[in-house]
């Protein structure tokens, strides 16, 4: 007599694609049960709180805020400049990493954490030195330049 050429791995496949094959033809039932389609566009509608959650509820039109263009801010804020007065400031190294070439100083005056690179060292430093430096705006924010030791 011949063996069975189907093996347990071969029927088992063949149980996963019926089963598949039912779970699809389940659902094809369920949406033609319930369709979605030709919904009014209120019924399709959603909405978000002022938590950030969607909801199907409208939000109240007492609260509504009004935004004007300019005081939106894309991308990097908006940096005041500073008074001429006030272009040499003082500071602590707060972090310097001499491998990579940069680092951070804390302004004493605003207390604002202020990126260095070596390219703007006059003088070499090390962490907790106090140091006297100028700041230049980039598009990415302030930069310190002329970056000197304090004596």
């Amino acid at each position: 007599m011949g063996r069975s050429t189907e093996t347990f791995s071969k029927k088992e496949k063949e149980k996963a694609r019926q089963k598949k094959k039912r779970d699809k033809e389940e659902k094809r039932e369920e949406r033609k049960a319930n369709p979605t389609t030709g919904q009014t566009l209120d019924e399709m509608m959603a909405y978000v709180d002022e938590n950030g959650n969607l909801t199907t509820t409208p939000p109240d039109p007492r609260k509504k805020r009004v935004i004007k263009l300019e005081e939106v801010q894309i991308g990097v804020s908006k940096q005041e400049a500073l008074p001429p007065e006030e272009a040499i400031r003082k500071g602590v190294v707060t972090f310097f990493n001499e491998s990579k070439g940069y680092g951070f100083i804390r302004d004493l005056q605003t207390q604002d954490s202020i990126f260095v690179h070596a390219s703007g060292l006059v003088d070499q430093v090390t962490e907790q030195d106090k140091v006297t430096f100028e700041i230049a705006m980039t598009p990415k924010g302030p930069n310190a330049v002329d970056v000197k030791k304090a004596e």
